[in-house]
């Protein structure tokens, strides 16, 4: 009876390859949004911001939904957020592509409406922070839906490297917009949940020591469901069932 490894692909070499080629497909692409937020900050000196970012309780302000995650305030509030968006973009890219496709949009309009809806008037919110927070609700949110091994590993990977992210969802500190990380983290489990079976689950290593439990469960089934062989009655005739 084998307990040990599980049983290896048929090419190893092969299935590393397509590995590495996904994580490295994830990563470019993960990069080119930070790269595209970097270059939008570095732009943002030629137009009026606050226009452009979630101005809650305000009919005007319902547009910049579509385009604050995109502005940020100051050179670290970009570089904070382009870390999350590196690592946790890689990750969710390659791990959970169709799941991602869902968990963004509801990501990118929950932590502006959440912004515009739970604001204070009079302030403007911007910034990728509610987005990431959404990737990392739908890593954990995954990784307690769908219980497979590389869903579970992703989810201990994005807490033990962002779990500080789940108290930016309360009021903590002046000039963080709480409401956007509420409202990510909000579209962030929506999408996971949605998007629990967008994804293949990877392919069950079945174990030895399986097959010989299922043998003897269906021996003993058989044992009970067949009744014993009648045998001969004193008489020497066997007996008569009614």
């Amino acid at each position: 009876m084998h307990l040990h490894t599980p049983a290896p692909p048929s090419d190893p070499a092969q299935q590393r390859r397509l590995d590495a080629r996904r994580w490295r497909r994830a990563f470019n692409l993960s990069l080119a949004a930070v790269l595209g937020l970097v270059a939008i900050y570095a732009a943002q000196a030629g137009f009026d911001v606050p226009a452009w970012s979630v101005r809650p309780q305000r009919v005007d302000g319902l547009a910049g939904i579509a385009t604050a995650p995109l502005l940020h305030g100051s050179a670290a509030h970009v570089g904070s957020n382009a870390l999350g968006l590196l690592a946790l973009g890689t990750l969710t890219i390659a791990q959970f592509p169709r799941a991602l496709m869902r968990t963004l949009p509801l990501a990118w309009i929950g932590s502006g409406l959440a912004a515009w809806w739970l604001g204070t008037a009079g302030s403007h919110h911007l910034g990728a922070s509610g987005v990431v927070n959404g990737l990392l609700f739908m890593v954990l949110t995954l990784g307690l839906v769908r219980r497979d091994r590389p869903a579970v590993a992703a989810a201990m990977l994005g807490l033990s490297l962002f779990g500080g992210m789940l108290l930016s969802v309360l009021p903590h500190e002046p000039g963080i917009s709480w409401q956007s990380h509420l409202g990510g983290a909000v579209g962030g489990v929506i999408g996971g949940l949605w998007g629990r079976h967008a994804d293949p689950m990877p392919a069950r290593v079945r174990y030895s020591w399986e097959d010989e439990d299922e043998a003897a469960e269906a021996a003993d089934a058989i044992a009970v469901i067949e009744p014993p062989s009648p045998g001969p009655t004193r008489s020497g005739h066997p007996p008569s069932w009614g």
